[in-house]
């Protein structure tokens, strides 16, 4: 996937991530853990057996998932300290 791709699929995934999550990162936040979700979620995915390798919906999803699973862990930390 190109860089303009990347970044347009990882704004959009952050930018629901953070609907569904409830939080507050301005639109840069949104495109960086998008991108980070959707790296983060096809190591775990990779890890685990899978592929998603399905195209942008597929991506999509997986970045929606790792960017809401990345929202979560942070808070989880950030609770603890």
């Amino acid at each position: 996937m190109g860089w303009i791709m990347t970044i347009i699929i990882g704004g959009l995934a952050g930018y629901i991530a953070e609907r569904i999550m409830k939080a507050d990162m301005g639109i840069f936040g949104n495109i960086g853990i998008g991108i980070v979700g959707a790296m983060f979620a096809n190591f775990v995915l990779r890890i685990l057996g899978f592929n998603a390798s399905g195209g942008l919906v597929t991506q999509g999803i997986v970045a929606i998932g790792g960017a809401c699973a990345l929202i979560y862990i942070y808070r989880a930390i950030k609770a603890r300290g």
